[in-house]
């Protein structure tokens, strides 16, 4: 396996860019820790650590808007990843947007620059 430089952060965690493999977009901001990256490379879909779980995450296990791994990244430092992706679902954002970025500042507010919801987060993380 690659070893990437989880030493480096004393909880273990580096962070993971999830970009659109066609479009270049960038999805959204992720960690890794070892076991989530051998998962993703043994599999070949995105695996992540959730930090407010405290345990591996597929990406899209609950939702399915899987991300399937195209192209690798890795910098210079080897504690920075990009996961270039083709997201399945059309949304990498728990809020139902493509992108979690999906806001930008202007005039010292937040203004939404994506349109409408892919899905509706209520119904496919049951919360209703």
């Amino acid at each position: 396996m690659i070893e990437l430089a989880f030493h480096k952060n004393p909880d273990g965690l580096l962070p993971v860019i999830a970009q659109d493999a066609v479009s270049g977009a960038v999805l959204m901001l992720a960690y890794i820790n070892r076991l989530a990256w051998k998962k993703t490379l043994e599999t070949g879909q995105a695996h992540y650590w959730s930090r407010s779980r405290n345990s591996l995450w597929l990406k899209g296990e609950t939702s399915g808007h899987v991300q399937l791994i195209r192209e690798i990244l890795v910098d210079c430092d080897e504690d920075t990843v990009v996961f270039k992706v083709e997201q399945l679902g059309g949304a990498a954002c728990h809020t139902g947007y493509n992108s979690c970025f999906f806001r930008k500042v202007s005039g010292g507010e937040l203004v939404l620059v994506e349109g409408e919801r892919v899905f509706d987060p209520e119904v496919v993380y049951h919360r209703k």
